[in-house]
């Protein structure tokens, strides 16, 4: 996937100072800058248009908040891509390309989000994703299916075998996260949905 639509980037981070950690942006994954007009009376930024064809286009928006320190992830999908943003607070987002007909697989990178600059982010699907909020944050993400929980597949955030250099060590989760398998496991289930599509 490559575009050539203004302020639209693949394959490369736009803000390398966002990069806490890269080896590869996987391949697909576009970051965008948004641009926010400001005035006296606040702010007005176009999150989303078709026009820009960043991947599929989302038929559902959902809103998530999340205490600091709270760890969401890691989850990958075989179905539905993402497009997400951080409207308020700060996050770390985890990526790692899981896709064996990647031309970046076993890519991993990690980006760290805030609400300003504004940027949101298209993962598609195969690629691993999760989140550290490093203060209370509030998330925008549109996804190209409807949720479907057959569709999330999920390992442990601090399986070595991940390869992630967390900035965290006691990170808030939930107890479908801690009860997550290995990286191996879902890396083998999602290959075996794939070839059951």
């Amino acid at each position: 996937m490559s575009f050539t639509t203004s302020n639209t980037t693949t394959h490369r981070d736009p803000n390398p100072s966002a990069s806490i950690y890269a080896q590869s942006l996987p391949s697909g994954v576009v970051v965008k800058p948004l641009t926010s007009y400001e005035d006296e009376r606040g702010s007005f930024t176009e999150i989303f248009r078709a026009e820009w064809q960043l991947g599929a286009v989302p038929v559902q928006w959902n809103v998530v908040t999340s205490a600091a320190n709270v760890l969401r992830g890691v989850h990958v999908h075989f179905q539905h891509d993402d497009y997400l943003l951080v409207t308020q607070g700060k996050m770390q987002l985890a990526l790692v390309d899981i896709r064996s007909e990647s031309l970046t697989t076993g890519a991993r990178h990690i980006l760290q989000l805030t609400a300003s600059p504004l940027q949101a982010v298209f993962i598609p699907a195969g690629v691993a994703h999760g989140f550290h909020f490093l203060e209370p944050s509030t998330t925008l993400y549109g996804v190209s299916h409807y949720w479907n929980p057959q569709d999330e597949l999920g390992c442990r955030w601090d399986d070595p075998a991940l390869a992630l250099p967390w900035q965290v060590t006691s990170p808030l989760i939930s107890e479908r996260d801690q009860a997550a398998g290995s990286f191996g496991a879902m890396c083998q289930a999602y290959d075996l949905a794939c070839r059951r599509q």
